[in-house]
């Protein structure tokens, strides 16, 4: 049965206290390091291209 018990057995240190599929926090966290992770990686792979302001002749 659910209970105030249940939460017992579920009691976690260190990284796996913010990142877990247990509870509502630690998939929330998981998806917002997935999402996090997915936008810096389309940021520094298609962000633009620094050119020269004037070109050297």
């Amino acid at each position: 049965m659910a209970g105030p018990e249940t939460d017992a057995q579920f009691h976690f240190t260190g990284i796996r206290k913010y990142f877990n599929s247990y509870t509502l926090t630690g998939r929330m966290n998981c998806v917002l390091a997935t999402r996090g992770g997915i936008a810096l990686l389309l940021y520094f792979k298609l962000g633009s291209k620094k050119t020269p302001a004037v070109k050297a002749t």
